[in-house]
């Protein structure tokens, strides 16, 4: 069952945000149910498709707003107290580069499209209108 594939990771990562949610954390929650999921058929589309130019925008949004979001996520994983946690959470350094080795690609990818469409220069290009 999936609730017990859930309690399986939360135990072996120690990691309690999964079982129970701070509530800034359901907040991103909802952001990547109804912002972020909607954008990757989109993206999808437009990165299989080739020489879309016009994902450049929503795509900057898109990552700077997850980079944003896990940023967060991160320094929770690295600062936060977790011995009063009702679930067991990450106690060790150890512990807590393992839990943050699981978000880090969901900040690394994100990274790595807002550096595409801020550098490839088939992104940059900006089309002149032609004047009449």
């Amino acid at each position: 069952q999936l609730t017990d594939l859930l309690q399986q990771y939360a135990t072996a990562f120690r990691d309690p945000m999964m079982l129970q949610p701070p509530e800034w954390f359901k907040a991103f929650i909802y952001c990547e149910a109804f912002l972020q999921l909607p954008f990757f058929p989109v993206a999808a589309y437009a990165f299989l498709k080739g020489g879309c130019r016009w994902i450049r925008t929503p795509a900057i949004i898109y990552s700077t707003h997850v980079a944003t979001t896990l940023f967060a996520i991160l320094a929770h994983i690295l600062f936060h107290d977790f011995s009063k946690s009702e679930h067991a959470g990450p106690q060790t350094l150890r512990e807590r580069l393992v839990l943050l080795s699981i978000y880090l690609p969901y900040l690394l990818i994100p990274l790595l499209i807002l550096f595409t469409m801020l550098c490839n220069p088939h992104y940059k290009h900006v089309e002149k209108r032609k004047r009449k």
